[in-house]
């Protein structure tokens, strides 16, 4: 018998399909052999960012179809998810079927994500291993799997709407949570939140009969989500750098050649500003953050997607560029594990997605957090509350962060040794968590165990 065949189902969306493929190829490297499975629309993007580069390893890229058109919003999460749960399964088991008749080795196991709950009950009917992979904070599944206690209790309707919105604990040990910012109620309007609260409702009972759950934190992280479920195993931070040195699965092209700019700038000088794939800003906002660097009057590295604003053309202020050129660098997608790897990063202003919280904590970098939706307001919480690692960037009246309170929070946060030192506390704690021996490292043996057995 060879080593077993996986079949790899991320959700459709940047974040998710990152730590799927750093899991793959960790996965791989183990002899394992990975199907992994993107949309159609995103297996090309994959591809064209990839360009001559490749995976590496036993993992064959394959697509299905979405059911959207072409041209369909995919930013849309509750149409996309409607669609997916309606075409993909289908397609999956269609999938699985050629796999088993043009191989040796049939598919022993599938790893999906909680949101793709139907590929468990296609594992199920195939009679397939089925694990759940959760690329986020484990608190953040601890809230899912409270959804029957959340509307018992009267926190929330059948539809996932708060009843009112007030702060709460899933347990005294575990970070404060906003009703308001449940993750189902973050990603658009009422019909896409109540399409993604039943999926959410119905993968609750189809994760029941899962064989494994794994997660990509670490104990000494979230103490207390993991006490509370702790049928979620952590495995990480499970990063391409640890492993592989190498990331992949991005959807835009990287551009390497900031690196060779960080090398000429001085240690822990540069401000380096992401914000993941998703967040759009309105011109007035984008300006403001570009005033904040500006009047920073630091080095920074801002990586500035394609579609990151609403307007067409050039956003930036009148002159801007000129008056920065010598100090800031202004990209489309950067080397991210690299850059804040980097000697030269001094702090992280971002979005508070999940990988970049643990790329940043990897790495010891202290945090200015400025969270856009789903779960991205509980990361900030843990970066500021709880690990105390980073600070909140504040709205005025207007709703807008201006150029004055991002300078004033850069200077602070950059400042104050006490953030260096408690991000070089985590740092530690998450090597130590991936390291021989460690909690995720055992965690993780004990999977490709399973998976072997």
């Amino acid at each position: 018998m060879g080593n077993p065949h996986i079949v790899v189902v991320p959700y459709p969306a940047q974040g998710h399909v990152i730590p799927f493929m750093e899991l793959s190829q960790c996965l791989a490297k183990q002899g394992f052999k990975i199907t992994f499975v993107n949309t159609e629309y995103n297996h090309n993007r994959v591809l064209k960012a990839l360009g001559e580069n490749s995976i590496g390893g036993e993992i064959s890229l394959v697509s299905l179809p979405d059911g959207l058109e072409p041209s369909g919003d995919r930013n849309d999460l509750g149409k996309l998810s409607k669609s997916i749960f309606q075409v993909m399964p289908g397609k999956l088991e269609e999938l699985i079927d050629r796999i088993n008749m043009s191989e040796e080795e049939n598919v022993t196991c599938i790893i999906t994500d909680w949101s793709m709950g139907w590929a468990l009950e296609v594992a199920e009917k195939m009679k397939i291993r089925r694990s759940i992979y959760w690329p986020a904070a484990a608190a953040l599944l601890c809230s899912l799997i409270c959804i029957p206690k959340l509307l018992s209790d009267g926190v929330i309707d059948g539809n996932g709407t708060p009843l009112k919105n007030r702060k709460i604990h899933l347990t005294p040990t575990m970070p404060e949570m906003d009703t308001a910012n449940f993750v189902w109620a973050c990603l658009g309007g009422f019909t896409a939140q109540k399409i993604i609260f039943d999926l959410m409702v119905k993968t609750n009972e189809t994760a029941k009969t899962v064989d494994r759950i794994i997660s990509n934190s670490a104990y000494d992280l979230e103490p207390g989500a993991f006490s509370f479920a702790p049928n979620i195993l952590p495995i990480g931070p499970l990063l391409a750098s640890n492993w592989l040195g190498d990331q992949r699965g991005y959807f835009w092209p990287e551009d390497s050649t900031c690196l060779k700019w960080l090398d000429q700038q001085p240690p822990m000088s540069v401000v380096y500003v992401a914000f993941g794939s998703f967040t759009v800003f309105d011109k007035t906002q984008f300006q403001e953050l570009a005033l904040g660097l500006e009047l920073s009057n630091r080095p920074f590295l801002w990586v500035v997607r394609p579609d990151i604003t609403t307007e067409t053309n050039d956003a930036y202020p009148e002159g801007f560029q000129e008056r920065v050129a010598t100090r800031g660098r202004m990209i489309g997608w950067a080397p991210q594990q690299k850059v804040l790897s980097h000697p030269s990063i001094s702090c992280f202003l971002s979005h508070c997605g999940w990988n970049s919280t643990m790329e940043g904590l990897s790495n010891g970098v202290p945090f200015l957090c400025w969270p856009y939706f789903a779960d991205q307001f509980l990361n900030e919480t843990y970066i500021c509350d709880v690990w105390k690692v980073g600070l909140k960037i504040d709205k005025n009246n207007s709703g807008i962060i201006t150029g004055e309170e991002i300078k004033n929070k850069v200077e602070t946060v950059v400042g104050d040794e006490n953030f260096r030192t408690r991000a070089a506390e985590l740092k530690r704690l998450a090597k130590q968590n991936v390291g021989e021996a460690g909690y995720s490292s055992e965690n993780f043996k004990n999977f490709i165990e399973w998976i072997k057995s």
